[in-house]
Parts: structure tokens; sequence; C-alpha cells
């Protein structure tokens, strides 16, 4: 009976702190200072997802260990562009895994990117707390995960998504030893190959060469930009034709590039 004073007393002070501070956490500056209030020492403590590693075990029994400063591979092109022959290619290499084209990392950027040019949504994320560096490292958390899981464990990952090089610079800042292959292939190729095969493409009219071929300059214009402002370190344009054509001097400068030692598996894909 005697805690029952205590026990108002208790409810009061909640009742006092939530009215003394309840103006500024609703407007805005907001979510740290709630959270600030409320949540007493352990605001001090921030989860700090993007330093863990990824640890897999691989058929060999041998420990493999990801992290954002491994050397990702990304391959990107237009659909119908080649990569699906580059992805064969690596993947023979018993160093490399470069899974199935998934499209998954390439929805998650594309939503990244809407949030990032809609100041709205951006400052309603920021106000609950959702800063750009905690988007920051979801990304890497996720695009890491799905890539090291959906195949087999290797020294050396590849990832296989056409457009994901439409996000070559923001890719590179997550993971910063990452190299990228921009696939170019003769338009007209493309083209064709992706209305014989009726490959489905967002905003592409597949009745239509000069609309096709309009959409195949704008896409390919903004990925090689991106793939020169990451730097020729870093991303490789490869040329299709040449790469069928001569195969193995294409394949040995690619694989110097990407600083992965030669095997004749690629050329057996």
């Amino acid at each position: 009976m005697r805690r029952a004073p205590c026990l108002r007393l208790s409810v009061r002070r909640c009742c006092w702190l939530l009215a003394a501070h309840w103006p500024w956490c609703w407007l805005g500056s907001s979510g740290s200072k709630c959270r600030a209030v409320l949540g007493g020492k352990r605001s001090a403590q921030r989860m700090r997802p993007e330093q863990e590693e990824l640890v897999m075990l691989g058929a060999d029994q041998v420990e493999y260990h990801y992290n954002k400063a491994m050397p990702i591979i990304f391959m990107g092109s237009i659909p119908s562009g080649g990569t699906t022959l580059m992805r064969a290619m690596l993947d023979a290499h018993p160093e490399v895994c470069c899974g199935e084209e998934m499209r998954i990392s390439l929805r998650v950027l594309a939503m990244q990117q809407a949030w990032s040019k809609s100041s709205r949504e951006k400052l309603w994320l920021d106000e609950a707390g959702v800063t750009d560096e905690v988007l920051d490292a979801a990304m890497q958390a996720f695009i890491l995960e799905v890539i090291a899981k959906h195949g087999e464990p290797a020294r050396v990952l590849c990832n296989k998504d056409p457009f994901t090089l439409k996000s070559s610079i923001y890719l590179a800042y997550l993971f910063p030893n990452s190299k990228f292959l921009l696939m170019v292939r003769d338009g007209q190729a493309s083209v064709h190959s992706m209305m014989a095969r009726k490959v489905t493409i967002a905003g592409f009219d597949l009745s239509s060469y000069r609309d096709c071929l309009t959409k195949w300059n704008k896409a390919i214009e903004m990925m090689y930009a991106q793939c020169m402002e990451v730097g020729r370190d870093k991303c490789l344009p490869v040329y299709y034709e040449q790469l069928v054509l001569h195969p193995q001097c294409s394949l040995k400068g690619i694989l110097d590039f990407l600083d992965i030692t030669w095997s004749d598996t690629v050329l057996h894909h």
C-alpha cells in the first residue's frame, strides 16, 4: 500500500516530462532530441553495422570474410548489351562467383535515388532520424548480403544487373574498392536483339526502332559519364564485339584490370 504514492509520483513525472518536451518533439528538430529525453543513457549507444563482416563457409570448408572494403565487381549495360556473356566468362574463373541476374539491387538503388531527389521525403527521413549515414549503412549491408548469399562463396564477388552502372558513383562511395565493367555493344545490334527477343524494358517502345535507339543512346551516355567520373582505374568500358572476336586478349586485359590471376577456364564457359 505504501508504494501507491510512489507510483502516482512516477506517473506525474512522466506526464510532466512529456508535457514539457512534447512541443519540440512534435515540431521537428526533433527525433534526436525526443530520443535523448525518453531514451536516457541508451541514446549514446549506436549500432555500426557498416563495420561488421559477413562470414560464409564455402564447400571447401574455407571461411570467406566479406565487408564494404572488399573489391566487388559490378557489371552493367543496356539489356542485350553483352553482360550475360561477360558474367558467364567471369563465373567460370575458380576465384570468382558472379551469380545470376537479380535486379533486386537495381530496384533498391532506384528507391535510394528517389529519396535523395525528393526534398520533402528527405526532410521527413531526417526528422525521423533516418539520416544519409543510416541509409548508406543499410544499403551497404543489404547489397552485400544479397550478392554474397545468392551464389557460392568465393574470393571475389561479382554482380551483374543491367542499368546498375547508372549508380556507379554511389556504389563506388558505398564500396570504395569496387571495380566496374561497362559493357558497350553496337546500338543497332543491341536494339535488334532486345526487339527480336521481346525483352521487356521500362520506358522502351519495342515496336519502334527510333524510340529504342534514342533510349539506348541516352542510357549509355549516362552510364559512360558515371564510369569516367568514377575513374579509369575503377571503371573499364568493355566492347562486346572485341570480346567476341578476340576473347583471350580481351579477357587478359579485363582480369589484369580486376587484379585477378589468369585462368584458362574463362575461355571454356
